[in-house]
């Protein structure tokens, strides 16, 4: 029974980060048209994938990056051949995040308020650094042999991309650290966060 409200419990933080994902993409961008009637833009969804990830695991948290703009990303008429790669790489942000904090950091083990912030730098920088790296790359290539575009068209796209993906990460991850840390106590007081506080004090 317990595991069935967990399970369920997790969906319903899934289906609220999503919502947060998408509602912070869509609403809170400034899009940069550039040629091609292609687009980029300066926006913090990333950072609600990256902050989900800290807080439900990596595969929620992904899972919320991937649907909330995946589905703002399908709502959008110059986004919409995109979708499918925001869905993947989305998801790919919210694993490798979900890796660094609890399967090598465990920082749910641990009540170390220090050890807790080292790592949900670290933690949020392996997802958005990989986003920085996987995002122009990825999207070059499926803009040239997917979308059929001409190759100077899709480094140009590729290049742009790099700029404003690269701003982005930077705010998010202030913007992740400030709010997970401020949130991580009342969390944990409002039984919403389970801390076992196995990891002691000086595992920092």
């Amino acid at each position: 029974m317990n595991t069935q409200n967990s399970t369920i419990t997790k969906l319903a933080e899934t289906a609220l980060m999503a919502a947060l994902c998408y509602v912070s993409f869509t609403f809170l961008q400034i899009k940069i048209p550039v040629p091609g009637g292609d687009a980029t833009s300066i926006h913090i969804g990333n950072a609600f994938c990256v902050l989900a990830a800290l807080l439900i695991g990596g595969v929620y948290g992904g899972l919320s990056g991937a649907i909330g703009m995946g589905i703002a990303d399908l709502m959008d008429p110059v986004y919409i051949t995109g979708a499918p790669k925001t869905f993947v790489l989305k998801f790919c942000i919210g694993l490798i995040t979900g890796l660094v904090a609890h399967k090598i950091a465990k920082i749910n083990e641990s009540t170390d308020k220090k050890y807790v912030f080292k790592w949900s730098v670290i933690a949020s920088v392996a997802g958005l650094a990989f986003n920085v790296v996987a995002d122009p790359i990825v999207g070059y290539f499926y803009k040239q042999y997917i979308l059929g575009q001409p190759q100077e068209l899709a480094q140009a796209l590729a290049k742009m991309s790099a700029v404003a993906t690269l701003f982005n990460a930077v705010v998010s991850v202030i913007l992740v650290v400030v709010i997970y840390n401020a949130v991580r106590p009342v969390l944990i007081k409002s039984h919403l966060l389970t801390v076992t506080g196995k990891k002691k004090e000086q595992a920092a």
